[in-house]
């Protein structure tokens, strides 16, 4: 099924014609939950892996005998997903029970080399706004499960450019880690639905003219006394259940006026996406340079733990309208990075310069 955004609000570029200078296309990837084939383009798929070739590892020394089972991860998440609405049987409670972390690997040294987890495969074919080397059509990204590399603590990213003509037999089995740092280090398998759709530079990069202006039109932002009237502490909610919380908000989105704003419904497309600009949210935005060539490096794929929540629900595509609050819709892949996004840059001169990562 394709997934198709919905016309924005306004045309932004009408309102503040100098805001053609700062727009940029990206593929939106749209990850739903399935089993892909090694030829599609997926998140934690198989991969179009030549049999000859050795599988990447992590060389470097770090806890790894334990963790969760990836294998484990996926279980628990289907059993809850199976289970929503409905008390847990006696099965799944001793499944749910014997899938928690723990020392699985007690063989493994810090360092022994540890294989990758495949995370995703994208084809130039399906996403257009996938550059790479010249010639080379598929990438591969893989990344080590623990959070544990480099003066940041951070995961290590691999990223595998490669001409798909060139491979011949494919490996049909594919190694995986037997333990992850964080289950949230480890992607539900999901299929891809592409669709490129137009961004606009994050808020604070634009000229603070331009910014003015964009204030103005949202009315400016609210006074303290705004803001006193509007919390109210007297009357705190308590649930019972994580689902009667879910119902709540659900109910709270439904009845709240929706006020159009230009970082939640012009700008920036959240989700797992290619390409596009980067935001900078949580921190003030920092340049991202080649190590090499000094050229400012944009976003090649950005990892995003929600494909749509309810600050940004005018981007849920039309074919999930009904779905809204929908986990396996809001949340397919299941990662949850840094504080929720990581960014993969690449250089737009060589795509082979050694890449960096961005987290907000």
């Amino acid at each position: 099924m394709t997934r198709t955004t919905p016309p924005r609000p306004v045309d932004v570029e009408d309102l503040f014609p100098a805001l053609s200078a700062h727009r940029r296309t990206t593929t939106r990837l749209h990850p739903r939950q399935g089993d892909a084939k090694a030829e599609e383009s997926s998140l934690a798929g198989p991969l179009l892996w030549p049999a000859d070739e050795p599988w990447p590892v992590c060389a470097a020394a770090h806890t790894k005998d334990t963790g969760h089972r990836p294998a484990d991860v996926r279980l628990k998440r289907r059993i809850l997903a199976e289970a929503r609405g409905r008390d847990f049987s006696d099965e799944e409670r001793r499944i749910l029970d014997a899938t928690g972390p723990g020392r699985h690997a007690p063989g493994l040294r810090d360092e022994d080399p540890l294989p990758l987890l495949a995370v995703a495969q994208l084809c130039t074919r399906d996403v257009p706004d996938l550059v790479g080397p010249e010639g080379h059509d598929l990438l591969q990204v893989f990344w080590c499960p623990f959070e544990a590399h480099g003066p940041d603590r951070t995961v290590d990213v691999v990223l595998k450019w490669r001409r798909s003509q060139e491979v011949g037999d494919v490996l049909a089995d594919q190694p995986e880690p037997p333990v992850a740092g964080r289950e949230e280090c480890v992607p539900t398998p999901c299929v891809l639905h592409p669709e490129q759709v137009v961004e606009h530079e994050y808020l604070g990069l634009l000229s603070e003219e331009l910014q003015d202006e964009i204030a103005d039109w949202e009315g400016g932002l609210p006074d303290e006394e705004d803001d006193e009237d509007a919390y109210d502490s007297s009357t705190p909610q308590s649930y019972d259940t994580y689902e009667e919380y879910e119902a709540a908000m659900a109910r709270a989105r439904a009845e709240e006026e929706y006020e159009v704003s230009y970082m939640g419904d012009l700008s920036l497309v959240p989700g797992w996406k290619v390409g596009g600009f980067a935001s900078w949210h949580l921190t003030d935005p920092a340049p991202v340079d080649c190590a090499v060539c000094g050229t400012p490096m944009p976003p090649l794929l950005t990892v995003d733990k929600w494909e749509c929540d309810g600050g940004s629900r005018s981007w849920l595509p039309l074919e999930d309208r009904d779905s809204a609050d929908d986990p396996d819709v809001i949340d397919p892949v299941g990662v949850y990075l840094g504080r929720g996004l990581m960014r993969v840059h690449t250089c737009p001169v060589d795509p082979a310069h050694p890449h960096r990562l961005s987290f907000q």
